[in-house]
């Protein structure tokens, strides 16, 4: 008997180069892989159609996305009220397959009576309400700011929807304490990702290396605080990589010689300065969801230093060294210069990252759970 899953996905995941179309997109290709039929549906808004997305979906639907003024007024969320689509209700209801909703984002239906009869699986990429409320303290744009703070209000009241899934798929044991101690139901499936193997070198390389979406203000704050607290006070050479960087930043970068930017690097030039670098650098503020290039990180790079918000409960802790201060970091930074990265390191990685976070493998817990019906 065929196994079919519809996925509701928050926008067009193709190409995967942000955090949460890469867990998408590489949940679909695992799925397909497995032999699951998957009918997308996916809102459009800022990214194209793709047919690439046809050679792992049995259909693919798009629907374009709201967006305006008026929708803010609403009392449900932003994100969720403007993915709202009669057209989408219908299709969803109309097959019988269970339906796997991508994020609080695309939940609008998650407890309409048209689908109570389906099993309905929700993804959770993060606490939305927690990570709407720390963009909240880290944005400087007031008119965004407002939005972010307003945003975290209304997600904590949505967010009681997710009593109606069947199953919450959380994408850190972070998270899956939360939910399952809210809801219950929930599971941690890790965050699927582009790595089959570690692909880390031995030796040393040149460089530190700070990478991720520069456009994000979680992002732009990091950069910010080592640029002030780290850069500041070395001579190593830093690397900042990344998309869209704001030109506030480009104008703060200038001020550092041993600062280099590289702005939206392509799939594969990431991947180089990612195995190149002798160490990643990764602060965060947001202590929410897994960050996917702290997974890059480790499959591709050598050493990785990051705090205790990226790694606290990710399963990853053993794989990074701990910095909680620009201090601590310093005093990594300084360490590690004089040490080659070994093959010893890397079959340490092995053992955790080819199981606990192989896709393969998560995409059978998810398999099980559509059996369930």
């Amino acid at each position: 008997m065929e196994t079919a899953l519809q996925l509701v996905a928050f926008n067009i995941p193709y190409p995967p180069d942000y955090g949460g179309v890469i867990d998408i997109f590489y949940k679909i290709k695992a799925l397909s892989e497995c032999g699951v039929s998957v009918y997308l549906h996916c809102f459009e808004y800022d990214r194209e159609q793709s047919k690439e997305l046809e050679k792992y979906c049995a259909k693919v639907f798009y629907y374009p996305r709201k967006c305006g003024i008026r929708y803010q007024l609403s009392i449900k969320p932003y994100i969720v009220i403007t993915r709202t689509n009669t057209q989408l209700l219908c299709n969803l209801s109309e097959n019988n397959a269970p339906i796997l909703f991508e994020g609080l984002h695309t939940c609008i239906y998650l407890d309409h009576p048209s689908l109570k009869n389906h099993l309905r699986l929700v993804r959770t990429h993060n606490v939305e309400h927690e990570y709407y409320q720390n963009l909240y303290h880290a944005e400087q744009n007031l008119v965004k700011k407002l939005f972010f703070r307003i945003e975290a209000f209304k997600l904590k009241r949505y967010e009681k929807v997710l009593k109606n899934a069947s199953h919450l798929l959380c994408i850190s044991p972070n998270d899956n304490f939360y939910f399952d101690h809210q809801y219950g139901h929930s599971h941690f499936i890790p965050a699927f990702h582009p790595f089959n193997e570690i692909k880390a070198k031995v030796g040393r390389g040149k460089y530190i290396l700070f990478h991720g979406n520069l456009s994000v203000s979680e992002n732009f704050q990091a950069v910010e605080y080592l640029l002030k607290n780290v850069c500041s006070k070395m001579n190593q050479e830093f690397i900042i990589a990344g998309k869209n960087p704001p030109e506030r930043l480009i104008q703060q970068i200038k001020q550092f010689s041993n600062v280099q930017l590289i702005s939206n690097p392509q799939h594969d030039e990431m991947e180089n300065l990612i195995q190149d670098a002798h160490l990643c650098l990764l602060p965060t503020f947001q202590d929410t969801g897994l960050k996917l290039k702290l997974l890059a990180s480790l499959f591709s790079g050598r050493f990785c230093i990051a705090n205790t918000p990226m790694i606290h409960k990710t399963g990853l802790e053993h794989l990074c060294h701990l910095a909680d201060t620009p201090k601590e970091m310093i005093r990594l930074i300084d360490e590690l210069f004089d040490l080659d990265f070994t093959s010893e390191e890397i079959e340490k990685r092995k053992l955790i990252l080819e199981d606990s976070f192989s896709n393969h493998r998560n995409t059978m817990k998810i398999i099980r759970l559509l059996d369930e019906k």
